[in-house]
Order: C-alpha cells, then structure tokens, then sequence
C-alpha cells in the first residue's frame, strides 16, 4: 500500500504548564499513529503536570526539557528541533508563554526553538478565569496574528479552578484535525478543488418517517480527510451522520436526494475531482404528508417515483463545462458486484468506479473496515484486501492524484 501522507512528516510538540498538557500526551500518541515523527518539549513547569516517559512512552522518541539546554548537545539542539520541524505545535500554550513568544523572549528550551525556526507556528491557549480575555493576554495574541501565528481556541466551558469561561484548550480530535489540515498544505493536491458526497440520503413520508439506508458515511469522510491530507480544498455534500466533518472540509449539509444533487451540480462545476460516496435514493415518494400518518387510518399507500441520476447530471454537464475533470463514482452491491459495477461504470461515464459488497460483515455499512474492486475505464481491475477505509481512501486518492497529473 501506498504510504500515509503523513508519513515522515516532523511534528515539534511544545508542551507548557497547563493541566491541559494531559490532553498533550493523547495527542502525541495520535499523530505517532498517523505516522508523524513527533518531537516533544516540556517546559519545566509542563514536567510538573506530566513526565517526559510519559511521552517517549507514546512517541518512540526522545522528549526534550530545559536540563538538555546545558547537556553535550545544548548550544545547537534548538536549532536543530527547529530546523527539523514541518510545523511546531504549542499546546497547551499558557498566558506566560504566549507573553513570552510574542516578545521574542527565549529563556527556555521551547521558546529558543520556536524563535530560531521558520516552520509555521501554532498554538492552542490553555488558561484560568479571566486571564485569556484580560487586555495583556490580548495584546499579545494580536502580536502573534500578525506575525500569521494560527491561534487555535481557545474553547469555553468548565475550567479547573470551577469556573466556566474561554480558556479551555481544544480537544485532541480537533488539534489533530488542524495538524493534518496544515501539514497537507504541500501536498500534491495543493490548489485542487475536490467534491466529496457521502452518507445516505433521506426521502419524507411525513413529518416522522423517512425512506433512508443503512450508510454511514464513513467512507466518504474517509476520502474527505485524505483530501485534505494532500492538500485538496474539499467541499463535503453530506447527508445526515453522526461524524464529524473532517477539519478543514467545507461542509455542506443536505438531507434528500434532490438537495444533493443541487449541491454537488454546483460545488462540481468549478471542481478538479468529484467523488460521489453517498449512498443516495433512488426513490421518493410522490407526495409527503404534511401531519404523521395514523395507524387507525390503515395501511397507508405509498407510490415511488424516481430521483434525478446524480452522476448522469454530472456526466451531461461534463459535456460543456469539461469539469470536474476526475469523477470517481461507488458502487455499493449486494450481488454480481463486477457487473453491476461495470455497467454504472459504462453508464455514467466515470473514470474509476469503486464497488463493494455490502452484505459482507466486515465491509459493508456501519463499519471500519472495507473491501473493494476499483475498475477505470480502461477496464483495468484492482481487487483491494480487507483494509480501514481511511487506507482505502488514500488509495483511491492516489489514483485521483495521478489523473489529475
């Protein structure tokens, strides 16, 4: 399989002196995961929360402190983190050290390197009541904008000292949301506008019922955030879903059929790729009933009428407009997948089609996992094993990635 993005990438996690630093440690361990070499560095007051084992324990590496200032090493270690870094990530990032970045002062191991680098800068406030909104903490977070430092948060809600204000630091999912999103910025699908439509799409019967399916959208969110990995601006068409969107993605929110199609025709018209993931009906009813259907009316009638064919709207636009240049479409089968797959491929006019049989326990709906058949339309055929679907996504992506070249 083809490596993550992330893969390799250099990731200097500073750590200050915050019970907030906790949430550090999870955050190491989650961009290790990814692949991300992450470099760590407490401050002493940091050490004081959490312990340098704590994170080589996590990382597989080494985690530095202001002793190692004054070891063998001391006169060039931060310019070598620095150096090293793809970004530098502060987090928790306390009142004393945002005063101390946005001054230029360097009197510790983490302020040295991050002075001494050129790798973008962000920082996640972590803070007590009233100190994030007092007019020194303020002035200095200006400063910091202004050199394009990212500030990222803080968040409101409950603080340790019992208080409830702006000052608690962002949770691990979206710190590591925001890492992804800017270590993807060089990626090869840098300046490229990417469509993704995902979940499964909702039809009315009455104000309670709805004609639905079993989709999770979790493939789409997949290819979504492995968009962004490459560097894609990703605009997101998504049905209803319990999923976050992936930090970054344009969210566009829809429920019916019918809103998807407005959507993806009008964010596809000025898009380099459209990947059409969402499980989308087929059918509606003819009409919905403006109050909940009775039982003790009977058995109600429902007649069905067709829904607009999505990817055959997309393929006559294509006609004129030439764009989307890449459309990848999916094909969720519960028999003759190659078939099936071969004649939506035909059909539609895709550039790949991506198929899988969802009566299959490890990779239809609802799970983590996938397997799939990936046909171009050169008729050439690769049969995935059973991977996540974020490798599948990456894998479909490379694909994209290479059309697009």
């Amino acid at each position: 399989m083809t490596p993550s993005p992330l893969q390799n990438k250099r990731v200097l996690l500073g750590v200050s002196g915050s019970i907030a630093s906790y949430k550090a440690a999870d955050l190491a361990s989650k961009l290790s995961q990814l692949g991300v070499e992450v470099d760590v560095i407490l401050t002493r007051a940091a050490s004081q929360f959490v312990s340098a084992l704590t994170f080589q324990s996590v990382t597989g590496r080494r985690c530095y402190l202001d002793s190692d200032l004054w070891g063998a090493e001391g006169h060039v270690l931060h310019i070598g983190l620095g150096k090293e870094a793809d970004l530098i990530l502060i987090a928790p990032a306390t009142a004393n050290t945002l005063a101390k970045l946005a001054q230029g002062n360097a009197d510790n191991l983490l302020s040295l390197t991050a002075l001494a680098s050129e790798a973008p800068l962000m920082l996640a406030p972590a803070m007590d009541g009233g100190m994030y909104s007092h007019p020194a903490t303020q002035e200095n977070i200006a400063t910091l904008k202004k050199r394009d430092v990212e500030i990222l948060g803080p968040a409101s809600g409950h603080l340790a000292s019992g208080l409830i204000g702006e000052g608690r630091m962002l949770e691990t999912d979206e710190l590591l949301g925001q890492v992804r999103r800017s270590l993807g910025k060089t990626g090869p699908l840098a300046g490229r506008k990417l469509v993704v439509s995902a979940g499964g799409t909702r039809e009315t019967i009455d104000p309670v019922r709805v004609i639905a399916n079993r989709s999770s959208g979790k493939q789409g969110y997949a290819l979504a955030q492995a968009a962004i990995d490459l560097g894609a601006e990703v605009s997101l068409v998504s049905a209803p879903t319990s999923l976050p969107a992936p930090v970054g993605a344009n969210l566009i929110q829809i429920t019916t059929a019918e809103e998807m199609k407005t959507a993806v025709l009008k964010t596809s018209k000025h898009a380099d790729a459209l990947l059409m993931a969402a499980a989308v009906a087929d059918f509606r009813p003819s009409r919905k009933s403006s109050q909940k259907i009775k039982r003790a009316k009977g058995i109600p009638t429902i007649t069905l009428v067709e829904n607009t064919d999505i990817l055959k709207a997309v393929a006559e636009a294509r006609k004129k407009s030439k764009k989307p240049k890449v459309v990848v479409g999916f094909a969720a089968e519960s028999k003759d997948l190659l078939e099936n797959a071969q004649s939506k491929l035909k059909a539609k006019k895709l550039d790949f089609i991506v198929a899988n049989d969802v009566t299959a326990k490890d990779a239809g709906f609802n799970v983590d996992t996938n397997r799939v058949l990936i046909i171009d339309k050169k008729g050439e055929k690769e049969e995935l094993p059973l991977l996540s679907k974020a490798e599948v996504a990456e894998k479909v992506l490379e694909k994209v990635v290479a059309l697009l070249k």
